[in-house]
């Protein structure tokens, strides 16, 4: 597993791709939170906080994670390498995990620079008040747990795809439906229909941490999706391997 994410870490690294993903989700947060005008420009919503920042992220994460996750396996098919991975002396599930560890961490170094935005909304308070520093902490649990969740699902569809564009529409359009798609549709019924389609999606678990509350069964839920997805992928290589 240890050489797998070295391997992937490597690559991101070596071939300019993670450093276009990081400047890529800055440049854009940063545009949309600080210098354009619109529903997520922070300084326009006259209260000191992220409600911006979580709301635009997951959508940021819908375009940058499919490009990140589509190499996985798809690119390794194309270029005839995904034959050797297979057969090195690494179980399938030390395959999976080093992927999504590999992923995980350019997901982590591209959120670590934006807590500098946190400093410049502290230096924008006034009258003594000071941020929520537990809402603060569960926004990017929240945004954390929803860009795992997108890799896992990345993963996998990066693992069924023959090619990385297949794979690039695939994640997104899946990514996009399991995190808004669903509470669309669940604006087609009322009551307790409405409430368990709506929860079944990421958009209703992330908007309940947005609120400062951590609770079990968010948490539960981000993680079951994450490891079904996982699971799946490993199901899916398994049968690739000889």
């Amino acid at each position: 597993m240890q050489a797998v994410f070295k391997h992937e870490i490597r690559h991101f690294f070596a071939h300019l791709t993670g450093y276009l993903i990081i400047g890529l989700f800055l440049l854009i947060s940063g545009l949309f939170l600080w210098a354009l005008k619109g529903p997520f420009n922070i300084l326009e919503n006259g209260f000191a906080d992220l409600g911006g920042f979580y709301q635009l992220t997951p959508l940021i994460f819908l375009f940058l994670i499919p490009a990140i996750t589509m190499r996985s396996f798809a690119e390794e098919k194309r270029t005839g390498t995904f034959e050797t991975l297979m057969i090195k002396p690494v179980t399938t599930w030390e395959i999976v995990i080093g992927k999504f560890l590999g992923s995980a961490c350019l997901l982590l170094l591209a959120l670590i620079p934006t807590l500098t935005y946190i400093w410049t909304l502290d230096s924008l308070v006034v009258d003594n008040n000071s941020l929520d520093l537990g809402v603060l902490l569960s926004i990017y649990l929240g945004i954390f747990l929803l860009g795992l969740a997108y890799i896992a699902i990345g993963l996998f569809l990066s693992a069924i795809a023959q090619n990385q564009v297949v794979a690039f529409l695939l994640t997104l359009v899946c990514c996009w439906l399991v995190y808004t798609g669903l509470n669309s549709m669940a604006s087609l019924f009322s009551g307790s229909i409405y409430t368990i389609i709506s929860s079944l999606g990421m958009k209703f678990h992330l908007e309940t941490m947005a609120l400062g509350v951590i609770s079990l069964s968010d948490i539960v839920y981000f993680a079951s999706l994450i490891g079904l997805f996982l699971y799946l992928t490993f199901v899916r290589l398994k049968t690739d391997r000889p």
